[in-house]
């Protein structure tokens, strides 16, 4: 999965409580057919060793070495990526929700026997280990970041060949297993100690400041990676797959978790205003940055001349591939956006703001 870690700001009054990048989503959308139509197309270039592809997002599915070519009668380009946050009730499995749900309470309940209960788990431990190392937040609060970037990107990177190893659905386990204490870890400790550093400087007392940040950070929500909504894949219930998606936010962006996460980094930077969120943000800024460099490499690699297309059409810089000519949004564009996941979002970012106080409550409670 794409890179992400999210730390939650407790600030009064309180903020956006920002979102754990590996932690299950409410909403697993599938991939239905949308409206583009296969129109007849000169007939794609197709290298030896391509698999077959099949219809989907309104274009093709994107396979290694598979390239369609030509436009719809519109003069809009054919997809070449998937549908992003698509979603139908009607093709949700009960079974699947209820084997979903089973595997969340079971990773819950082992989280915290394993890792946070400070009786029981050696998530103290392993913090005690790295903050020995410097008596300064600001030291351990970066390399708390470098530990999760290292262990995320670095399994990011072996996904294919450890697949081939153990399987899909084994190594995402494995992958997770070890993600999420790291991240829970990071942000326990950023809410803990964002307001140990050195005050650079005091803008909360300033009108329309809150707001500001306030409003960003509910924004960088809408920039979650499409991949967040497959709760079955990152559940391991259905096979996980390394998806190509071109619709919706990425027509804005490639890299939407990159972006999102500079804007609420920034955001809160802001508001915090002292050396252990700058410190915070550079380190997820950073691993952000590497993250979008690392997802297309690895895109590539799957997809080949696909996701080069894809890459022409699309830009890392949001709205730069709209602004000059790359990208040709479709009249309906607005309608990518009015899907389930998107709700969930709203809905799921609004009551978190809410739960801020319960939010830091709990964590206050760890010796961390």
């Amino acid at each position: 999965m794409a890179s992400q870690l999210r730390l939650h700001l407790a600030a009064t009054p309180p903020l956006v409580l920002p979102h754990l990048r590996h932690l299950p989503r409410p909403l697993c959308p599938t991939l239905n057919p949308i409206r583009a139509r296969l129109l007849p197309l000169p007939v794609p270039r197709v290298l030896s060793h391509a698999r077959p592809a099949r219809a989907v997002g309104g274009g093709i599915e994107p396979k290694e070495g598979v390239v369609a070519e030509g436009k719809e009668s519109g003069g809009e380009p054919l997809l070449v990526g998937e549908d992003s946050a698509a979603f139908e009730l009607k093709d949700q499995s009960v079974a699947s929700w209820a084997y979903f749900a089973g595997i969340l309470a079971a990773v819950l309940v082992a989280l915290n026997v394993l890792w946070i209960d400070p009786g029981t788990g050696v998530g103290t431990k392993f913090l005690d280990a790295v903050a020995s190392v410097s008596d300064s937040h600001e030291v351990v609060m970066l390399l708390l970041t470098i530990i999760f970037a290292v262990v995320h990107s670095g399994m990011a990177s072996l996904r294919e060949s450890g697949e081939k190893i153990v399987g899909e659905r084994a190594y995402r386990v494995l992958f997770a297993g070890i993600s999420l204490p790291l991240v829970v870890t990071t942000i326990v400790y950023f809410i803990n100690h964002r307001y140990d550093g050195i005050q650079l400087w005091q803008v909360q007392g300033i009108t329309g400041i809150h707001e500001l940040v306030w409003i960003s950070s509910f924004i960088s929500f809408f920039f979650l990676y499409p991949s967040t909504f497959n709760l079955l894949e990152v559940a391991a219930v259905d096979k996980p797959k390394l998806h190509m998606w071109e619709t919706g936010i990425m027509r804005i962006t490639r890299h939407p978790q990159m972006v999102g996460q500079v804007i609420w980094c920034l955001a809160h930077t802001l508001w915090i205003g002292n050396s252990v969120a700058v410190a915070a943000s550079v380190g997820l800024i950073s691993h952000h940055l590497f993250g979008a460099w690392n997802g297309d490499r690895r895109l590539v690699s799957r997809y080949g001349e696909a996701f080069e297309v894809l890459k022409k059409r699309t830009s890392v810089v949001p709205f730069a591939a709209i602004l000059d000519g790359r990208q040709k949004l479709p009249k309906d564009y607005h309608k990518e956006f009015f899907r389930l996941p998107y709700v969930a979002i709203t809905i799921l970012t609004l009551g978190a703001y809410f739960a801020h106080p319960l939010m830091q409550a709990s964590s206050y409670q760890l010796p961390w």
